[in-house]
């Protein structure tokens, strides 16, 4: 069957002789090469990626910058809890963020840090890119340095936009004001680590939180126009599939702007790794992750941008799930089956 291929707006419309029309969706990028899904009409999901949508954006494929603010967070200082969040590593789940004396000096790190990911068909003065601050709560602490700091990043030109990733319980008026500004000036996006709906599940690793300081956090970003983008963890301790499929239903009312799924790390060092050795619980498969992930696609508005489908925990520190560990492997197989699913 000869197949006709017409691409607008990051989708493609794929028509063959047949009668039958299909929907073309971008999966994921995996290792450089690009895997597309046909999706039949009405089969119940379509699929939009941060890729996708920054290229319709911006009108480029852009890159993430792992950077820091040297932030702590509330949950380990005292202020709302010691030790964090229990999955939390030492670095504040910022791994792979580079570290400098200043926003300058970091940025340039983590440019060199990607550049081989990079074609080398792309100018080095044509390449865009995306501050994500990572590690720890990005709005906690003294807010005139932090607006300060996503100041300067945000005023590069090759710096397309901000990703802060925080706690929504770290927000004064002061910090929203300041993030309003530059907001006008790129787009700021904000990352809020909810991880579950579920109320136990919350207090049985110490998030620190309740879900009506999310919700009231979420409604007055909403407010001023900020895209909001909320981390779920899949298999945490305790939840079944009902317990995360809830989340998701409650995320796709919500209908968020963006989304990043992703399984329980168990890291050496954390709280986590010592329940887990003290008392041992059940860890997801790479097919289990993979069929709840896939569902939870199905519950979320089309409008949802998925910025991850997966995640990778430090190499050297892992424990569990050891499957993680291969992204390739994991990234092909959760297209694999996508396709199976959908065609």
């Amino acid at each position: 069957m000869r197949l006709h291929t017409y691409r607008s707006l990051g989708q493609a419309y794929v028509h063959s002789y047949a009668p039958t029309v299909y929907k073309c969706i971008v999966i994921n990028y995996c290792y450089y090469r690009l895997l597309t899904v046909c999706v039949r009409e009405g089969s119940g999901i379509m699929i939009k990626t941060i890729s996708d949508y920054c290229k319709e954006k911006f009108g480029t494929k852009v890159y993430r910058l792992a950077l820091t603010t040297g932030a702590t967070c509330p949950n380990r200082d005292g202020k709302v809890g010691v030790g964090g969040c229990s999955f939390c590593s030492e670095k504040g789940s910022g791994e792979f963020a580079v570290s400098a004396n200043d926003i300058k000096e970091q940025i340039e790190k983590a440019k060199n840090l990607i550049s081989a990911k990079i074609p080398g068909s792309i100018k080095e003065s044509d390449r865009k890119y995306i501050a994500y601050f990572q590690s720890f709560s990005n709005t906690y602490g003294d807010t005139k340095r932090l607006i300060s700091l996503f100041e300067q990043a945000i005023q590069r030109d090759e710096i397309v936009a901000l990703s802060i990733a925080t706690r929504p319980d770290c927000f004064s008026e002061e910090m929203l004001d300041g993030l309003e500004c530059l907001n006008q000036l790129k787009p700021v996006w904000i990352e809020l680590g909810l991880q579950t709906i579920n109320e136990n599940t919350a207090k049985a690793f110490n998030r620190g939180y309740t879900l009506d300081v999310f919700e009231k956090t979420y409604d007055e970003l909403k407010k001023r126009n900020f895209e909001v983008i909320v981390h779920m963890i899949l298999g945490l301790p305790g939840e079944s599939k009902e317990n995360m499929y809830a989340t998701a239903n409650y995320l796709a009312k919500k209908k968020i702007d963006g989304i990043k799924i992703h399984g329980l790390h168990i890291l050496r060092g954390t709280r986590l790794a010592k329940e887990y050795k003290d008392h041992p619980f059940k860890i997801m498969s790479l097919e289990e992750y993979t069929e709840v992930l896939i569902n939870c696609l199905k519950i979320l508005p089309e409008s949802t941008i998925i910025h991850r489908m997966t995640g990778d925990g430090d190499k050297k520190l892992l424990i569990e799930p050891m499957w993680s560990a291969d992204k390739k492997r994991v990234l092909n197989y959760i297209n694999k089956r996508i396709r199976e699913e959908f065609l």
